[in-house]
């Protein structure tokens, strides 16, 4: 995929990158909170994680916690940062965070959201039209994850 659009009227950090969040929220069905992005915006009809790019000057959580509530009208308590991508291809790195979401009425943005979806791990990273990030996020999730009590 080409993510230079996704690069090009987003703001620059220190080292000259775009910087971006991915925020994977869980249910307790062990689903992930995931979208399929809107035909007006970068990557249109993809799907992934919900996110986007972290303004200048704005920390990773604080992009996590904007980044949800302007996509998807949720609040979400950010956890730890679990994954990070660099592009080889663009000016672009992406850093994955879980997050905590106590629940409530999800009111998506259609400017940037067509549909919000709840996948399990297997069907983010083999869906026909998930981004090609999608399964290495995944991988990292599924690493991160707390092991159960026995």
């Amino acid at each position: 995929m080409n993510y230079d659009a996704l690069t090009m009227s987003r703001p620059r950090q220190s080292d000259g990158r775009v910087h971006g969040v991915v925020v994977a929220c869980r249910d307790a069905d062990g689903r992930w909170l995931c979208i399929r992005r809107s035909a007006t915006v970068a990557a249109p009809l993809k799907v992934c994680f919900p996110g986007g790019a972290i303004e200048a000057n704005e920390s990773q959580s604080t992009a996590v916690i904007r980044e949800m509530q302007e996509e998807l009208g949720i609040t979400v308590k950010p956890i730890q940062c679990v994954w990070r991508w660099d592009s080889p291809t663009a000016d672009l790195t992406l850093w994955g965070w879980t997050a905590d979401w106590p629940g409530g009425e999800i009111k998506s943005d259609p400017a940037e959201v067509a549909e919000v979806l709840w996948l399990g791990a297997e069907e983010i990273s083999n869906h026909p039209d998930a981004m090609p990030t999608n399964r290495n996020f995944v991988n990292a999730l599924m690493q991160n994850m707390p092991s159960s009590d026995p």
